[in-house]
């Protein structure tokens, strides 16, 4: 019988390609406004730049989802971080907006599957009732990579510059790629009897069809992708906009919302293994997160007590309802065959990218709409028209998933 890896060999070096997604997503937060600044850019142009990341990000989610059922999870992440490596090196050299948009395309390519590649060596190697709970740890981990793409990331900024910011990440994806090549395992031995390439490629358009799938998916989307729309990009300008902070007041802030997502990725990871453990839905901690997640977003738009520290618990507590999206990934992988649990995972991760990409630009526009401040942001009240239109998409989302739920139930 084969023994299982531990955490240390298994989950924490692949631990450490979230943490440069997550800092990679951050950062742009943290050293947006002094982007804009720099190269006289638009909302609609940050918003882009931004996007342009998740587009990437999402392309490579089909084929590194499918190259993990094939070949491992080992193989295909320790090649996609030399890629992000590459992607960070043309960001620190870059002269122009264009050269940065490349430099965010590649990177989202290198670090594209990262949380899905812990949920599906997680779901190969380890019981079903730890999957969530250790993907959960994984994605705690990992935010430490938030973390310091805040405060941390706004200290050294007038040491390093924004440049030297991303050759300090280039230098990290090359370690935590030797780190997997001599950790990670490679993939058990399956049973299964080898398919066809094309079969294989197939198994897609069946999930895609899966009746659990149509009907969870698009509020999933909305759950991790408000998370990414605003923790990757709009959480700091509506810091300087709305609340009036600026440099390591808003750093600070931003970092409220990565303890959010750090506290809440572990709480909801344990929670959702408890109740696997005990016979129940683990979906039931993530229609919690997004409950929780309707409610922050009204809480933002009508911003009761304009402080700081009412600001910081809000945006805080934003994080940490809407980390729970990994417990639903795990949820739904849950109803599928594990040898497919790569395709499974980067499918949802596909769809929550392309909605991200919407959001971010999205968003941008609607900002847009509002003539600029003197100081350079954008209206206050237009963010609040932006948040509102989220309200009302997750909404629809939530009710869609309500009424698949009692469809299948009848049925």
């Amino acid at each position: 019988m084969t023994v299982p890896p531990s955490f240390v060999r298994l989950t924490l070096p692949l631990a450490g390609v979230n943490v440069l997604n997550q800092a990679s997503r951050a950062l742009l937060a943290t050293i947006g406004p002094t982007l804009a600044l720099e190269f006289g850019l638009s909302a609609t142009e940050l918003g882009l730049l931004a996007a342009t990341f998740f587009a990437s990000y999402a392309m490579a989610q089909l084929p590194a989802g499918l190259g993990m059922d094939l070949f491992g999870v080992r193989r295909v992440q320790m090649t996609l971080v030399l890629v992000a490596a590459v992607g960070f090196a043309i960001c620190a050299s870059s002269t122009s907006i264009a050269g940065l948009a490349l430099g965010r395309f590649v990177t989202g390519l290198g670090v594209a599957v990262g949380m899905v590649a812990m949920l599906a060596a997680h779901t190969q190697w380890l019981p079903r009732d730890r999957v969530a709970g250790m993907t959960g740890l994984g994605v705690f981990v990992a935010s430490f990579g938030g973390m310091a793409a805040t405060l941390p990331a706004q200290q050294l900024l007038p040491l390093v510059g924004w440049r030297g910011l991303f050759w300090i990440l280039t230098g990290l994806a090359l370690l935590v790629s030797v780190w997997i090549y001599l950790s990670v395992p490679e993939r058990p031995v399956s049973t299964t009897p080898k398919r066809s390439l094309r079969a294989e490629i197939v198994e897609y358009g069946r999930i895609a069809r899966h009746p659990a799938f149509l009907g969870i998916a698009p509020a999933i989307t909305l759950l991790s992708g408000l998370n990414f729309t605003y923790g990757g990009l709009w959480a700091g300008p509506w810091l300087r906009d709305v609340g009036g902070y600026q440099g390591a007041a808003r750093a600070g802030l931003l970092m409220c919302f990565a303890l959010g997502m750090m506290t809440g990725s572990l709480f909801t990871g344990q929670s959702a293994s408890f109740l696997t453990r005990r016979g129940h839905d683990a979906m039931v901690v993530p229609c919690i997160g997004m409950a929780g997640l309707w409610l922050m977003q009204w809480v933002l738009i009508l911003n009761p007590w304009p402080n700081a520290y009412a600001i910081g618990f809000w945006w805080f507590l934003f994080a940490f309802v809407s980390s729970s999206g990994p417990s639903a990934y795990a949820a739904l992988a849950h109803r599928f065959p594990a040898e497919i649990a790569g395709r499974v995972g980067t499918l949802i991760n596909f769809s929550m990218l392309l909605m991200v990409f919407f959001l971010q630009n999205a968003i941008g526009w609607v900002l847009d709409l509002w003539p600029r401040t003197a100081s350079g942001g954008w209206s206050a009240p237009a963010y609040g028209w932006a948040m509102g239109m989220t309200v009302a998409a997750q909404g629809i989302a939530v009710a869609w998933m309500l009424i698949a739920g009692r469809h299948q139930s009848s049925r």
